[in-house]
């Protein structure tokens, strides 16, 4: 993540404006006993719901690499008395959290910050156990962003320079061997800094590995 995205979402974790594209946390379905991750967690609104909903036998995870935002979500853990979540500083693309350990992961609106995609969602993957889903909106660009505002810490921090095309989006998360892929919301265009894109959710899981009998 780049200086300037934190320097952006520092300055928002006082802020009540909202930052994201989607509901994709609130499509969430968790039970009790299960473990949510919400990469990109900011002040941990969502996190703290889906501590909720697991109940005290569950657990919620809040991933971000903005410092403020975490202090802001960790502060109003303890002002709520939850002791089921847990917020860590990590990048999207290196989580510390073990293989398989997870049953719902959610986003919204960051993962068009992440500069590896790809690698991005090999962790989701990763940390999904079989049958784990996901739900993650975000945005993708209409039409290619040029390399110059690709290369802009600024435009990409304002959420639209680190976009990518709708087909590259799918291909990241079909490399990443997720299945059952599902477009349950998406936008019309919109304008966005200099660029056209749109937003969507997406919903999956992770399938169960298939032995070769030969």
């Amino acid at each position: 993540m780049t200086d300037a995205i934190q320097i952006r979402y520092t300055d928002l974790a006082e802020s009540s404006c909202c930052l994201s594209c989607g509901t994709a946390a609130h499509l969430c379905e968790p039970t009790s006993g299960q473990v949510c991750v919400d990469l990109g967690c900011g002040r941990g609104t969502d996190v703290l719901r889906l501590a909720e909903k697991v109940g005290p036998t569950g657990h919620a995870y809040g991933i971000d690499l903005t410092e403020a935002m975490l202090a802001k979500a960790r502060t109003t853990a303890r002002k709520l008395g939850v002791t089921n979540a847990t917020f860590l500083r990590a990048d999207l693309e290196a989580i510390p959290l073990p293989d398989a350990s997870v049953d719902w992961i959610t986003s919204n609106c960051v993962l068009n910050h992440v500069s590896d995609k790809g690698r991005a969602w090999r962790e989701i993957a990763r940390l999904l156990k079989v049958g784990g889903q996901f739900i993650i909106s975000d945005i993708y660009a209409v039409d290619a962003i040029s390399a110059e505002d690709r290369a802009d810490p600024q435009a990409v921090a304002e959420c639209w320079a680190g976009a990518v095309l709708r087909s590259e989006y799918l291909a990241f998360v079909a490399a990443a061997g997720l299945q059952d892929v599902v477009i349950t919301e998406e936008s019309a265009p919109y304008r966005k800094g200099r660029a056209n894109v749109a937003s969507f959710t997406l919903s999956g899981r992770k399938p169960a590995v298939r032995k070769c009998c030969g």
